[in-house]
């Protein structure tokens, strides 16, 4: 992976394979999972599927995030906590307002936008190429016991010693000067 690789300092996982209908792993994010403050931009959710979790998997995660952002710290953009093992796939639109599309165990935490849904892509003007990595991550808990309230990387660093598997996509988005 080039520079500002989210997992270099991560424990070790299996991979596992994530599609999706939306984006297509290396390909830019569709209009509608631009943010709405952008022309075209909607804030929907990618539609998910993944396959080939590692035995023993007993929940999944979600997240998004762009490592590109500048801000010393990246940007998340979404992240979804206590998928259960028997579900392997998410409808586009999954991460609204309402989460209602979400397994009844899951819930979303807040975004750095401080919003507990998906917040679409919206690199700065002339900032150049953004990689917005879409990970499942596949546990050996069945709860994260994490707080709805909490951050992304306060899920990530809880997960980091309950990680089998990482199934990872990743789009991207550029906005012009």
């Amino acid at each position: 992976m080039p520079a500002n690789d989210p997992f270099a300092r991560l424990p070790q996982a299996a991979s596992f394979t994530v599609t999706s209908t939306t984006v297509t792993d290396g390909a830019a994010w569709p209009p509608e999972q631009r943010s709405s403050g952008l022309p075209g931009g909607k804030d929907t959710s990618p539609q998910l599927s993944w396959s080939g979790a590692p035995d023993g998997t007993k929940s999944y995660a979600i997240t998004v995030y762009d490592p590109d952002a500048p801000t010393g710290s990246g940007f998340w953009h979404w992240a979804v906590a206590d998928i259960p093992a028997t579900v392997t796939e998410l409808p586009e639109g999954a991460g609204d307002d309402t989460g209602s599309q979400l397994p009844e165990s899951a819930y979303q935490l807040p975004n750095d936008a401080r919003v507990a849904r998906y917040i679409g892509a919206a690199p700065p003007a002339g900032h150049g190429p953004h990689r917005y990595f879409v990970v499942v991550h596949a546990l050996d808990i069945p709860a994260t016991g994490v707080p709805a309230d909490a951050t992304p990387a306060v899920l990530g660093f809880t997960m980091a010693g309950h990680t089998l598997g990482r199934a990872v996509l990743i789009a991207t988005a550029e906005t012009p000067a």
